[in-house]
């Protein structure tokens, strides 16, 4: 005879969890029932769950800030610093579902970005991983879960074991998540027109190709990732890099991203 499949205590008390979150989905506190059911095995510091278009993200939930009130820092990345994570770009150059870590959607210079040291750093602090589940052809749901430490691999491991459980769980909640997504979508701002209005002084306006070269560099992306994504040898990157800078009468990366920050405001 074969021998009879084992479940552990711990699978029961697995199972007992997801049954109860199945009866709470139309409840307010889903999503926090969630993430302290994964929070049991795979530690978490801070997290949120958003719908990525094309539009401005939305919010369906997420963690309180320190004083109990909403995020400061979080609320920076609505108005336009979301235009620089590498989830949500990565997310609109190729939306699907499934797990996605941080170290494979991040550009090659992503830590030495202004987006790291000044939002990042402080608001995830460490490590972050997404659990995605494609609602259409425009929307993506998304559960991002950051640590104060990387995530190991084990803890990846597991992730990936208990995805399929959470991306249907995720799934069946927006049946009850039509006040959210029935609000008038907010265009994404976009990042020529925006920093455009901000240097109306300029004698000699900035190319296409120019405001594109610096959005792909405050994203993190290397002169080598650049010329690939746009189709354009490395030296012309330089080339478009030194006529932006001249134009805009700056020296640095971080007085571009100073720029970038005062066309959202």
């Amino acid at each position: 005879m074969g021998s009879r499949a084992s479940m552990t205590l711990q699978d029961v008390a697995w199972h007992q969890s997801i049954g109860r979150l199945i009866e709470v989905l139309d409840r307010p506190n889903f999503w926090l029932g969630l993430v302290r059911l994964l929070d049991q095995y795979i530690p978490v510091d801070s997290w949120v769950v958003l719908v990525f278009s094309n539009d401005r993200p939305r919010v369906l939930a997420e963690c309180p800030g320190e004083d109990g009130g909403p995020d400061r820092l979080f609320e920076d990345y609505l108005k336009g610093l979301y235009l620089l994570d590498p989830f949500y770009l990565a997310n609109r150059e190729a939306p699907q579902s499934g797990l996605f870590l941080l170290a494979d959607v991040a550009p090659e210079c992503f830590e030495h970005t202004d987006y790291y040291k000044r939002y990042f750093h402080f608001n995830i602090v460490a490590d972050e991983v997404h659990i995605n589940v494609q609602l259409d052809a425009e929307h993506t749901l998304c559960l991002s879960l950051g640590s104060e430490v990387l995530f190991s691999p084990e803890q990846i491991a597991l992730l990936s074991l208990i995805q399929s459980w959470v991306a249907a769980l995720m799934r069946q909640r927006m049946a009850f998540e039509h006040q959210v997504m029935e609000q008038t979508a907010t265009p994404t701002p976009s990042w020529q027109g925006r920093l455009e209005s901000t240097l109306q002084h300029l004698e000699t306006p900035l190319s296409a190709r120019e405001l594109e070269v610096g959005r792909l560099m405050l994203s993190g992306c290397s002169n080598k990732e650049i010329a690939r994504k746009l189709s354009i040898s490395t030296e012309t990157v330089k080339v478009h890099r030194k006529h932006m800078y001249s134009k805009l009468g700056i020296r640095s990366q971080s007085e571009l991203f100073s720029l970038f920050l005062q066309a959202q405001e």
